[in-house]
């Protein structure tokens, strides 16, 4: 996994900025019913998103925490007084407080299944009976979007998607949550160019390719002989799943 206290400084320029924390904000609230409450932005690293939505929807009091000191500490910039330090998987919050809770590029981190159980089950805790989940799910396949980079990075080794749709839904009926709807949106400036994702193969974006090693090495040779070699290709197109919680 990358070391996101040393992402904290470069990860929203890397990841398209304010357009894409735009359109991630945009399309979670076009989940969440109309009116005021409290939201928990679970997991809201910068803070980048968590702003979106204090501004398109200033009827709701929002409130971040995310584990990570770096990122933390630069969402408390973004939205003064309204980011806390937690872990997702035991939130410090009572039972039951929040109306809506987001937690978006979150559970695409979660490896161990009991980690994954462990967020979903603290994010069910904290909203009331009735509140709405939205997350995104199926993260690592949005970015395949079909181009020439993928077909070169296609044989690579894969671990198993944590947050694999399917899964996420399981694991939340269990946790009590209801699915109730699905939104996706485009990550505005994601789209990789050769020479972007060689530079992410380097500094160990794909977990299975350590920096350094010789099959890390490959794929980066295979990827320099692409044509357009600074050419972003297709954004990536995200999913997001809506839930409520019963009771």
């Amino acid at each position: 996994m990358l070391d996101y206290d040393k992402e904290a400084e470069s990860y929203d320029q890397l990841r398209g900025g304010e357009p894409r924390a735009r359109a991630a904000a945009d399309a979670v609230l076009g989940l969440v019913p109309e009116g005021g409450g409290r939201l928990l932005d679970n997991g809201c690293g910068t803070g980048i998103v968590t702003r979106q939505l204090i501004e398109a929807r200033p009827g709701l009091r929002v409130t971040g925490v995310d584990l990570t000191s770096a990122m933390a500490g630069r969402a408390a910039v973004r939205v003064p007084g309204a980011v806390v330090r937690g872990d997702s998987r035991r939130l410090p919050f009572p039972d039951g407080v929040f109306d809506v809770v987001t937690s978006v590029w979150l559970l695409h981190l979660m490896d161990d299944p009991a980690d994954l159980r462990a967020v979903l089950g603290e994010c069910a805790r904290v909203l009331r009976p009735g509140g709405t989940y939205v997350t995104t799910v199926d993260k690592a396949r949005a970015h395949d979007v079909g181009s020439d980079i993928d077909a070169v990075l296609g044989p690579r080794p894969r671990r198993p998607a944590s947050d694999d749709p399917a899964k996420v839904d399981a694991y939340a009926a269990g946790a009590g949550l209801v699915r109730t709807g699905q939104a996706r949106f485009t990550g505005v400036g994601q789209g990789r160019s050769p020479r972007r994702t060689i530079k992410d193969l380097r500094r160990g974006w794909f977990t299975l390719l350590p920096p350094g090693e010789p099959r890390t090495e490959e794929f980066a040779a295979r990827l320099a002989r692409l044509p357009d070699q600074d050419r972003p290709r297709a954004d990536p197109v995200f999913t997001l799943h809506a839930y409520r919680r019963s009771g």
